[in-house]
């Protein structure tokens, strides 16, 4: 293939970057294995991915530099979630999960179950994360108390503010 030393250096660098995409950073290291004469089969078999899929990104490497590694966008209209279901999750963000949950606050996960069985409401935990990500909201870090189950425990309670004075 041929890089420049210039090149290599860059691939190189996206290789050993923590910050970078993994899979960027394996595209990288299929087209340097390339450059240092590995055939393609072999590049398949120590990246654990086909023999075409090799040369694709050795080819997009060539025809588009470092950006040629990127994922392109997918054909087809993004999927929207409508304002009112993200107003909806945000409202039940802010508010103690219903009693049938048993939860105390909120996760991801247990939001989208919960949308999914009670109100037919069908998004990923990953979409209400993102989505208390952009608010800033935090319903796992919040204070919250929970409640016994102890049939008993009116009776164990003592008052603690009369026993202070």
């Amino acid at each position: 293939m041929g890089l420049t030393r210039r090149q290599r250096v860059e691939l190189s660098s996206l290789v050993g970057d923590r910050r970078v995409d993994a899979v960027v950073a394996g595209r990288a290291r299929m087209v340097l294995w390339r450059d240092e004469g590995r055939s393609a089969e072999e590049v398949a078999v120590l990246a654990g991915v086909s023999r075409p899929t090799v040369n694709t990104w050795v080819r997009r490497y060539h025809d588009h530099g470092v950006a040629g590694l990127a994922d392109r966008p997918r054909p087809g209209k993004p999927t929207e979630v409508p304002g009112s279901v993200r107003a909806r999750i945000l409202a039940l963000t802010r508010m103690t999960p219903p009693e049938v949950t048993g939860l105390t606050h909120w996760s991801s996960r247990e939001m989208a179950a919960y949308l999914a069985r009670h109100e037919n409401i069908r998004v990923s935990h990953n979409f209400i994360a993102d989505l208390w990500r952009a608010h800033d909201l935090r319903p796992y870090r919040s204070g919250a108390f929970k409640l016994s189950k102890d049939p008993a425990f009116a009776d164990k309670v003592v008052d603690t503010s009369s026993a202070c004075t």
